[in-house]
């Protein structure tokens, strides 16, 4: 079957659907800086499938290395780019960390392929959509200007992957614009592992509850919302991991929609912050400490998505809910608190 790579395929998101490609019959190559992620991971994804993936360390920033990878693995045929600085917060305080590191990745990727064709499905982001006129959000809805320095790197990075397709013959490219991962593999193997302090929210609430931290920070009480806290449309990373699955299947068929294509990756549900603290003690049974805050800048008030077009161009939906997310994220959180991946 196809070998696939998966840039960052140790970090949250990438390991997971390493695991879901794998299960489909492909052969995922994994290459990573372990900037945010742990070396460890390649065993627990072992222990899942067992196997252990093919890994390359090194910055997809380097275009020498870059360079040398793609022509010495000429029998890839598809990409999944998820590495990239990601944290919303971290990206208003230092801005150039992103744009250096997201783009340079990302063209470095694609100049390697200017004569060679090539299945490419980018992690994009329901942050494109900056503060939405209408909900839930659909594909067609305008691109605004970001909120964030990160989210800013998401809407170039569609304009230089939609142009680049336009513009060279044999690139195949699907942009999904997912909402909020959390959750963690059903055998708790592996799960979002964060570096020092959580910037989502669902690895602080677990590191709460097990008592890492002494208490959950709610960042702003008074937003025009049921309850005043922000709403997020969160999925399962399991479901996202198959996501990117169905994406590689439509570019090997051929996509009606041409060669560069959007989607939205959620459940198409909205809930609130304190939704899912209250969602996460009903499957915890553990009581959450938690305050209040300022809000936090950059932060959206309320989004989710429209879910039709994923549904019936992909060929996918979400099938887990917040009870599954929650849970899965406890037990990972459990696995790690007796089973420490230190960084090497």
């Amino acid at each position: 079957m196809s070998k696939i790579l998966v840039t960052g395929g140790t970090g949250y998101i990438g390991s997971h659907t390493v695991v879901e490609l794998h299960n489909a019959g492909y052969t995922p190559v994994i290459v990573d800086n372990l900037s945010n992620s742990n070396i460890k991971i390649l065993d627990q994804i072992e222990k899942i499938i067992g196997v252990k993936p093919e890994f390359h360390q090194f910055d997809l920033c380097d275009v020498a290395k870059t360079t040398a990878f793609i022509e010495a693995n000429p029998d890839i045929t598809g990409i999944i780019h998820f590495a990239a600085s990601k944290a919303v917060g971290e990206s208003v305080v230092d801005p150039l960390k992103y744009y250096h590191n997201n783009f340079f990745s990302l063209i470095n990727l694609l100049n390697s392929y200017r004569e060679k064709p090539i299945n490419f499905v980018f992690s994009s982001s329901c942050t494109v959509y900056g503060e939405p006129d209408v909900l839930p959000v659909t594909e067609s809805a305008p691109v605004k200007k970001s909120t964030s320095p990160y989210g800013n790197t998401k809407q170039i990075a569609e304009e230089i992957l939609e142009e680049t397709a336009n513009a060279y013959g044999n690139y195949n490219i699907v942009a999904l614009r997912y909402f909020n991962p959390v959750g963690a593999h059903e055998t708790a193997l592996i799960g979002e592992l964060p570096n020092g302090v959580p910037q989502n929210l669902l690895p602080f609430i677990t590191q709460t509850a097990i008592g890492k931290r002494e208490k959950l920070t709610v960042f702003g009480s008074d937003y025009d919302t049921p309850d005043g806290s922000c709403i997020r449309d969160y999925i399962h990373v399991v479901d996202l991991a198959k996501a990117h699955v169905a994406a590689i299947k439509l570019l090997e068929k051929g996509n009606p929609n041409g060669k560069f294509d959007v989607f939205n990756i959620g459940t198409g549900n909205g809930y609130s912050v304190l939704e899912a603290i209250k969602a996460f003690e009903k499957a915890s049974g553990k009581p959450l400490n938690y305050e209040f805050g300022p809000r936090r800048e950059g932060d959206v008030i309320q989004v989710w998505g429209d879910v039709t077009k994923s549904t019936k161009e992909l060929g996918w939906k979400a099938q887990l809910g917040i009870d599954e997310m929650m849970s899965s994220a406890w037990a990972w959180e459990q696995y790690i608190n007796e089973n420490p991946l230190p960084l090497d």
